[in-house]
C-alpha cells in the first residue's frame, strides 16, 4: 500500500508517484481511514489519477469503498481539451439520486397507521430485481422521458412544475439525445418507470428529529417533528445498459493497454465517442428524474387514502452518480472541467446560480441517506466544498460489508427485530436484498456526516429517522 500522509484533521494525502499525474487527497476522520484500508478504494483512487488530463487531485471521500474503476465515494475532474469521460466513473446506475419531499403531517399523525402505509406503499410501488411498474409506456413515450426527464411525467398530470424547480438540472439533463441510447437499453428500461429496484435502493417515510442549522431549516421548509419522505433510486436497467454499452465501444475503440485498471475504459471527452457516451449518459439520466417523479406522484396519491388533505413538496433531488460540465478554480484559474462523481454528491454553497433562487442565501440542498433502520441528514453545500472538493461531499453511510459477507454473517431475525423496537415498519422486495441491506452492513452514517461538516464539505442542518421503510 502507498504510503497515506496525514496533513490535516481530517486530511490524508498519497503523493503524486511513478505514472500519477496528481495526488490522492483523502477526506476521512481516523476510524473512517481505518475501515477504508480494508478494501482496495485507495488503489482504485491511484490508478484514476493516471488518467489523462486529470487536473488537481483524486477525491477519496468519507463514505468511501470500493467500486468499479472507480471508489464509490471517489471524486475527480479531468480538463475538457485533453481529459477523458469514463463510464467506470459515473457508475452503471447512471443518476442514482436522492429526492427529499417535505409534508404537512406530524409524526403524531402516523403513529398507529405505519403498518398499513407501509403494506399500501409497497403493493403500489414494486421494487426488488426485475419488478415491472404500472405505468406502461411506448416506445415513443420512452423516448420523450429521455428527452424531457421529470418535466414529461408533469406533462401528464404527475405532478406540479414547482417539483422540477427543486431539482439538480431542473430534473432534465438538456444534452440528452436520444439517438445514442440502444435498442437494448430502451427494452430494459420500458417497463420500469415508477419502480424502485434492487439493491440499497429505498422509500422511507421519515420525520425530523433534531434541527442543528434553524435558520437554513427554515429557508428548506423544515420544523421538528415534520414528516418528511426520501426517496433513493436511479435509471434502472436502462441505465445499466447505456453504461455496458459504452464500456464495450470504448474498449473496441481505445483499448486498455494504457490504463492501469481495464474498468477504467474510457473516451477523450472531445472524441465522438466521447460526446456520445455523454449525451446517453444525460438521457439514462433524465430516465432517472422521470422515475422519481413518478414514484412522488404514486406517493403523493398513496398517502391521500390515509390523509384527505396530504401535502408534499420538493425540498431537493440531487444525483450522486454523474459527469457534469462545472466551472472551478483550477490553480487559481477558473476553468471548466468535466466532474465526475461516483457516489458522491454535489456540494454547491451560497450564490451558485445552479442551485434554486430560494436556496442561494444558504446553499444546496444535500440529502445523505443512512442504511436501513439508520438516520439519515440533510446537510447545506458550501464555499468550502468548492476549494476542496470540486463542490462535492459524501452520499450515503458507504458499504462496509459485501453483500456477500452480510448474507453469510448476519441474521434477518436479529435485524427485524432491531427494526420492531424502533418502531420502523418496512417492506422489502426479498428477504435476501432485506439482509444485504442491514445497517451492519455500512459505515457509520454519523461520523460519515461529522467528518463532512468539520471539513466544511457539507454543513449539517437536520437529523432524519425512518418510521416506514420500503426497500427494493
Amino acid at each position: 500500500m502507498a504510503e497515506i500522509n496525514k496533513i490535516d484533521k481530517n486530511i490524508y494525502v498519497i503523493e503524486k508517484e511513478g505514472k500519477m499525474n496528481v495526488p490522492v487527497v483523502i477526506y476521512a476522520s481516523e476510524k473512517l481511514l481505518k475501515d477504508m484500508k480494508k478494501d482496495k478504494c485507495f488503489e482504485q483512487m491511484r490508478n484514476v489519477a493516471q488518467l489523462q488530463g486529470i487536473v488537481k487531485h483524486s477525491i477519496v471521500l468519507p463514505d468511501a469503498h470500493r467500486g468499479y474503476g472507480f471508489s464509490i465515494g471517489g471524486v475527480a475532474a479531468f480538463d475538457m481539451e485533453n481529459g477523458i469521460i469514463s463510464p467506470g466513473g459515473v457508475g452503471y446506475d447512471i443518476n442514482c439520486s436522492v429526492r427529499l419531499l417535505r409534508t404537512n403531517l406530524t409524526k403524531e399523525n402516523l403513529e398507529g397507521k405505519g403498518e398499513q402505509i407501509a403494506k399500501e406503499l409497497y403493493k403500489v410501488i414494486p421494487s426488488g430485481t426485475g419488478k415491472g411498474t404500472r405505468v406502461k409506456l411506448t416506445e415513443k413515450e420512452l423516448k420523450e422521458i429521455l428527452k424531457k426527464g421529470a418535466n414529461w411525467a408533469i406533462e401528464k398530470g404527475m405532478g406540479e412544475k414547482e417539483d422540477v424547480i427543486y431539482c439538480e438540472e431542473n430534473g432534465c439533463m438538456k444534452e440528452a439525445d436520444v439517438k445514442f441510447v440502444s435498442e437494448n437499453a430502451i427494452a430494459r428500461g420500458i417497463n420500469q418507470l415508477g419502480s424502485i429496484g434492487s439493491g440499497n435502493h429505498f422509500l422511507e417515510i421519515q420525520y425530523v428529529d433534531e434541527l442543528f442549522d434553524k435558520k437554513i431549516a427554515e429557508t428548506y421548509g423544515l420544523k421538528k417533528e415534520q414528516v418528511v419522505i426520501m426517496i433513493h433510486c436511479g435509471s434502472r436497467g436502462l441505465g445499466h445498459q447505456v453504461a455496458s454499452d459504452y464500456i464495450k465501444k470504448m474498449e473496441e475503440e481505445y483499448g486498455h493497454a494504457n490504463l492501469p485498471d481495464r474498468q477504467l475504459i474510457c473516451a477523450p471527452i472531445n472524441s465522438k465517442l466521447g460526446k456520445e457516451y455523454y449525451k446517453a449518459m444525460s438521457a439514462a439520466a433524465n430516465f432517472a428524474f422521470c422515475n422519481k417523479q413518478v414514484l412522488t406522484h404514486l406517493t403523493r396519491e398513496t398517502m391521500k387514502k390515509f390523509f384527505k388533505d396530504f401535502k408534499a413538496e420538493v425540498v431537493y433531488d440531487v444525483c450522486h452518480n454523474i459527469a457534469k460540465f462545472e466551472e472551478h478554480s483550477v490553480n487559481g484559474i477558473k476553468k471548466e472541467v468535466c466532474v465526475h462523481r461516483k457516489g458522491a454528491t454535489r456540494s454547491f454553497g451560497p450564490g451558485k446560480k445552479e442551485i434554486p433562487k430560494k436556496y442561494q442565501e444558504v446553499g444546496q440542498p444535500i440529502l445523505i441517506p443512512g442504511s436501513m433502520g439508520t438516520s439519515s441528514y440533510v446537510l447545506a453545500g458550501t464555499k468550502k466544498a468548492e476549494e476542496l472538493t470540486f463542490s462535492s461531499t459524501a452520499h450515503g453511510a458507504g458499504r462496509m460489508m459485501s453483500r456477500h459477507e452480510a448474507l453469510r454473517t448476519l441474521n434477518k431475525e436479529k435485524i427485524m427485530a432491531s427494526m420492531k423496537k424502533k418502531n420502523i415498519y418496512h417492506s422489502a422486495g426479498s428477504l435476501k436484498g432485506f439482509v444485504e441491506e442491514a445497517p451492519e452492513a455500512y459505515k457509520d452514517v454519523d461520523e460519515v456526516v461529522k467528518t463532512s461538516d468539520e471539513l466544511g464539505i457539507g454543513k449539517i442542518v437536520a437529523k432524519l429517522r425512518p418510521m416506514v421503510v420500503i426497500k427494493g
